[in-house]
């Protein structure tokens, strides 16, 4: 299987990449463009299919392209992805060998998204209960089919909490009863864009961001009391657990280029019911998520794969720490709580705040970094600050290259550097100046395999170590996988 979900097959000495084919089918395609060494087909007939092959379990699988491996069975996903991490980094991070622990797979791979984002449309194919049917105008909330920008009208998606669909369903029932048009980008009229729900899994709160082209939504009160009661008649969750609407926001994103880069939001956010923020609880710890910020989407396998990368810093409570990409302050709070533990450990007990080890974080999207200071006042952690800015930019400004009127945030060395940028990986200077401090330890938090095997290859040619990594399975059913490894200074 490739990257990207598709067969990958032999023919002729041709590669023949084939969608929806399996790994360890056979089968009968048609090549639709030859290359020189390689071929794209589509499959016409499942010869014989692969012992991994399975029944999806979605009726969705088809149309929506966000689950790639639905007919592949959990376990073959699993070793497909421990693989994928140790080919990335053999040949792209020219590793001999590298140690990869077993990938840590999920006890249940269902419901485990705590955010769900979906556009909303009224035109072209939409899906009905048991089928697809041309769309007479009636509000579409969804996902997209894979490459295009059609929306699949989707009543349940397995791999998003069950808040989440009530509130779509929630909006569809409005939109119909109301008459609110959903927005259409070649004519830039319409009202409603997205539907973004998110869901603590700790606490049960839900919030509701609705993205709209306009001041405002008619009648919106209506709406919010939709919303309480779809989400509120839901049955508790397997742990008990209550769901309740605790916030409603509008984003207001007019016209083609309102959005903010790299986002589906516009920069105006009003809060129409309950609160600006939620309340999450994972770890022993409190976490406030606002709308833009940014919170790993499973958090089953987050505690887990941050528990992997307290394990790897092996923290003893007098360290600097930096937590660079810090989102809102998730492991960089996780690594001030086991500094304090271990400070305690070896003192009798005693918390000194005038010795214990610090953390200073760093994140480009304000919103995050206020949520990562109040974080840190709502778990008592003293000895954890988070600024504003490009990594790449404010590091060296925190190791002496400029004067820094906040004393507490400078810096000549740091012990362990905590690194979870975003897919498209760290920032070449920022890895620079991660190096030029030379910490003992790095903790390489990676969504792709690709571009972590890239840094580490950097990182390994100016004086570092790759010990060992492990993947984890955030995304059952999809292509992605996470991965945390640890290298240490020569």
């Amino acid at each position: 299987m490739t990257s990207e979900g598709q067969g990958l097959g032999r023919s002729d000495g041709l590669a023949v990449f084939v969608k929806d084919a399996v790994v360890g089918d056979v089968v009968e395609a048609e090549l639709t463009k030859v290359k020189k060494n390689y071929a794209f087909g589509k499959m016409t007939e499942l010869v014989e299919p692969s012992p991994d092959r399975i029944e999806p379990v979605c009726q969705y699988s088809s149309l929506c392209g966000g689950c790639p491996y639905s007919e592949i069975s959990y376990e073959r996903q699993l070793a497909l992805k421990e693989k994928q991490v140790g080919d990335k980094l053999t040949r792209l991070g020219g590793l001999n060998e590298p140690v990869l622990r077993p990938i840590i797979g999920m006890e249940y791979p269902f419901r485990y998204r705590n955010k769900a984002s979906m556009p909303v449309w009224t035109g072209g194919i939409i899906t009905r209960k048991g089928g697809i049917v041309e769309n007479l105008g009636e509000p579409a909330v969804g996902f997209y089919r894979a490459k295009s920008h059609e929306v699949v009208d989707c009543y349940d998606c397995l791999i998003q909490s069950e808040p989440a669909m009530a509130a779509a369903e929630a909006l569809r029932r409005f939109m119909e009863s109301d008459n609110i048009t959903a927005y259409d980008p070649k004519w830039e009229k319409g009202l409603m864009r997205h539907l973004i729900v998110k869901t603590a899994r700790g606490t049960g709160e839900v919030m509701v961001v609705l993205v709209i082209n306009g001041k405002g939504i008619p009648n919106a009160q209506k709406l919010v009391e939709m919303l309480d009661e779809y989400i509120y008649s839901l049955p508790p969750a397997d742990d008990g657990t209550e769901y309740s609407l605790e916030s409603v926001v509008v984003s207001i994103c007019k016209g083609k280029n309102g959005a903010m880069p790299g986002s589906i939001m516009g920069e105006e956010l009003v809060t129409i019911a309950g609160k600006p923020v939620i309340r999450e609880e994972v770890g022993g710890l409190t976490f406030e998520i606002s709308p833009l910020s940014f919170y790993q989407v499973n958090p089953v396998q987050m505690e887990k794969l941050y528990d992997k990368a307290m394990e790897y810093a092996k923290l003893s409570g007098e360290e600097t720490v930096l937590d660079l990409y810090c989102g809102v302050g998730t492991i960089g709070l996780f690594a001030a709580r086991r500094m304090e533990e271990a400070y305690k450990a070896s003192h009798g007990g005693v918390l000194d705040y005038d010795r214990v080890g610090r953390v200073i974080g760093i994140e480009t999207v304000k919103g995050a970094v206020l949520d990562a200071n109040r974080n840190a006042v709502i778990n008592h952690i003293v000895n954890a600050r988070y600024i504003c800015g490009r990594a790449e930019e404010e590091l060296p400004k925190l190791i002496g290259e400029r004067d820094n009127s906040e004393e507490e945030l400078r810096i000549d060395h740091a012990d362990v550097v905590f690194l979870d940028p975003p897919r498209a990986g760290c920032d070449e200077r920022l890895l620079e100046a991660v190096v030029s401090i030379g910490p003992e330890k790095i903790v390489y938090v990676s969504c792709d395999p690709a571009t972590l095997a890239r840094d580490v290859k950097y990182l390994t040619e100016k004086g570092y170590e790759f010990v060992e990594g492990t993947p984890v399975d955030m995304f059952p059913w999809s292509v992605h996988c996470e991965c945390c490894v640890k290298l240490v200074r020569r």
